[in-house]
């Protein structure tokens, strides 16, 4: 009787960052589906709406603001007892030459992607650990595995959580408490445009030495996403949804899960390969700024 009021006393509440679109507004709704109870979050929690209807609790968490992810911890505690599974989902992606883009995007970007990520995992793992059972569920990518041209800022924040994965995955395992990395390839949401339209935040000058470069990596990116082998090999948001379940349900889960064609395709290609023939095989698809 006593260990069956222990594990009545396990949370096992949801909080979910990024939710406002794409990947993190799908898990909520999958989640919500299956009966988890889900904490959807958002910067001002703005258009959360069908979320809610679907049965989610819309909190604010800006994951660049500490005062804010505090808050949103501290609300799920106060209800909950203690966040039972984070998904770090929010982040984004842009696409410049490293000369190119602006030092203050470059910390935009590791601001959202990584140190955010950090902390909200650091807030989280004292109730995890208190209640001996937790599942840490990082966002990365296919791009924290390999790197193309014009995306070295994006994949250097997922190489980024592929090695914190690892190192907290060894940290908090005695705890009870489960790191997964889901690695996503091409999936169908505004992930490429958002990718591009970052590019126009950098100048542009008619001298510009990237300035061909920029364009061939801003089609490359677009049309990856829309024709082509790899768009055929495009997953959907709710593909990494179920591989997001799998990881917080499973009672051992993997380290890591792959999701779509294009992920294990590419993976595979860039395991097999050595870094002169990985970049034979990039100087095919994109020119090479100064030649």
């Amino acid at each position: 009787m006593a260990n069956e009021m222990e594990r009545a006393k396990v949370s096992k509440a949801v909080l979910i960052t990024g939710c406002s679109s794409g990947i993190g507004r799908v898990t909520a709704q999958h989640l919500a589906a299956a009966g988890w109870k889900v904490y959807a979050t958002s910067r001002g929690a703005r258009g959360l709406e069908d979320l809610i209807a679907a049965g989610c609790v819309a909190l604010d968490l800006d994951v660049t603001d500490e005062a804010s992810m505090k808050a949103a911890v501290d609300e799920v505690v106060r209800r909950e007892g203690a966040v039972g599974v984070l998904i770090n989902n929010a982040g984004y992606s842009q696409s410049g030459a490293i000369e190119a883009v602006p030092m203050e995007r470059v910390r935009a970007q590791f601001e959202t992607n990584v140190f955010g990520l950090v902390r909200l995992t650091q807030l989280v793992l004292p109730g995890m650990r208190a209640q001996r059972w937790g599942r840490v569920v990082n966002l990365s990518s296919m791009g924290g595995k390999l790197t193309f041209p014009g995306g070295g800022y994006y994949h250097a924040t997922k190489h980024a959580v592929e090695a914190l994965s690892d190192a907290l995955r060894f940290e908090v395992r005695g705890f009870g408490v489960d790191v997964v990395v889901v690695e996503p390839g091409l999936i169908r949401t505004g992930f490429s445009k958002a990718a591009v339209g970052q590019m126009g935040l950098a100048p542009v000058s008619p001298d510009d030495p990237y300035r061909a470069f920029h364009e061939a990596v801003a089609r490359g990116t677009v049309e990856a996403y829309e024709k082509g082998p790899l768009a055929r090999l495009a997953g959907e948001p709710v593909d990494v949804a179920r591989a997001i379940e799998k990881a917080i349900t499973a009672a051992k889960p993997r380290a890591r899960y792959t999701v779509s064609g294009s992920a294990k395709l590419l993976l595979s290609q860039r395991a097999l390969l050595s870094d002169a023939a990985w970049d034979r095989f990039l100087r095919g698809n994109f020119p090479s700024p100064g030649e």
